[in-house]
């Protein structure tokens, strides 16, 4: 795998920093993102000093997402945003001051590329990277707006089926901070598959300051959910795009309920 090539799932293949911004109609009333789509890195950065295999881990990018809201995005008409840059670079899904931002050692893992990065080092990965996927996400959300359909954000991602060795029983997870409402319809239309462990702010806690949703959701007070699903369910592409289409399947009515609280 180049450094440059990332997972693109069959999507068209961007240089990392080039956003990509899935079409859709702004009368769905959803906005779908995905802060952590590849794990693509440039070139010149040499996998940020890292063995090629570290970049299949969870630290590289959130295995399966990508195809998931792709998926999502077809099935529902909905528009979504995805990112095109390794969370090693620099997260998108953390406020500029989180000391997480740009990781030194993620999992155990030390990052060489990252160890002396110093404040203008960052700030070059904010405007190469994190300023063009926010300027996306808020171009996607002022156009629902300016048509009359103040859009519910949902976010797409993954996490590991184990944890410093520990098993996670959940299936999904649904996370939330102060806006609960569509969280909490999803979570019982989660449940009521039957087959589905559902965490509520499991296995993170949806309250981060600064994080994706706060910068973009909660700041506008639009109705917003970020969804965890493991990643052993959605690691083969047929898999992801199978766990879209529930997740689009469930999605509507879940807003709908979500309106009416």
């Amino acid at each position: 795998m180049r450094a440059d090539e990332g997972l693109q799932g069959g999507a068209p293949v961007r240089q990392p920093g080039e956003v990509e911004v899935i079409p859709g109609d702004p009368e769905t009333g959803i906005l779908l993102l995905c802060d952590h789509a590849t794990n693509a890195i440039p070139p010149e950065l040499n996998l940020l000093g890292l063995p090629p295999q570290q970049l299949e881990r969870h630290i590289a990018y959130d295995i399966g997402a990508a195809e998931m809201t792709r998926a999502m995005a077809q099935a529902l008409g909905a528009p979504a945003v995805l990112s095109n840059f390794s969370r090693l670079l620099i997260d998108p899904n953390r406020g500029r001051d989180d000391p997480t931002l740009v990781m030194r050692i993620s999992d155990g893992a030390i990052v060489p590329g990252n160890a002396r990065i110093d404040e203008a080092g960052i700030a070059e990965r904010i405007a190469r990277y994190y300023a063009p996927y926010d300027a996306a996400i808020d171009g996607a959300i002022e156009t629902a707006l300016a048509a009359g359909h103040p859009p519910a954000v949902v976010s797409l991602h993954s996490f590991t089926p184990f944890w410093k060795g520990v098993p996670r029983p959940w299936h999904a997870g649904v996370l939330w901070d102060r806006e609960g409402r569509l969280a909490q319809a999803l979570i019982a239309a989660l449940q009521a598959e039957g087959d589905l462990i559902v965490g509520d702010n499991e296995p993170y806690n949806g309250g981060l300051p600064g994080d994706t949703i706060d910068r973009h959701a909660t700041r506008r007070g639009l109705l917003d959910a970020l969804i965890e699903i493991r990643q052993d369910l959605i690691g083969e592409p047929h898999a992801a795009r199978a766990g879209g289409l529930r997740l689009a399947r469930l999605l509507p009515g879940a807003l709908a309920a979500a309106r009416e609280m």
